[in-house]
């Protein structure tokens, strides 16, 4: 399971949570919301908080990759998201 939800603040930030696990239908669901979200504003003023994401699988990095490559900004706290969120932003 899955939660995504977004909000943005003032200053036009957009901002993506995800809650749960990132995996298999999951990761398709977010790259539906992410089509969505990045058709209708500048990527670059997304950010995605990883913070209480307890599982990714490879589905899920490809999206977090491809959000990341067209300029969202990806965030985490935890060691797993944290190395996660490394991975992806140094290639």
């Amino acid at each position: 399971m899955l939660r995504i939800t977004s909000r943005t603040g003032a200053d036009g930030l957009t901002v993506i949570v995800l809650e749960g696990r990132l995996a298999g239908p999951w990761a398709e669901e977010l790259a539906r919301c992410w089509a969505t979200l990045a058709a209708a504003q500048d990527a670059r003023r997304v950010s995605v908080a990883l913070d209480a994401v307890t599982f990714i699988d490879a589905a899920g990095r490809s999206v977090l990759r491809t959000m990341h490559e067209n300029g969202a900004a990806l965030t985490a706290s935890g060691p797993m998201t944290r190395a996660i969120v490394e991975e992806i932003t140094q290639h």
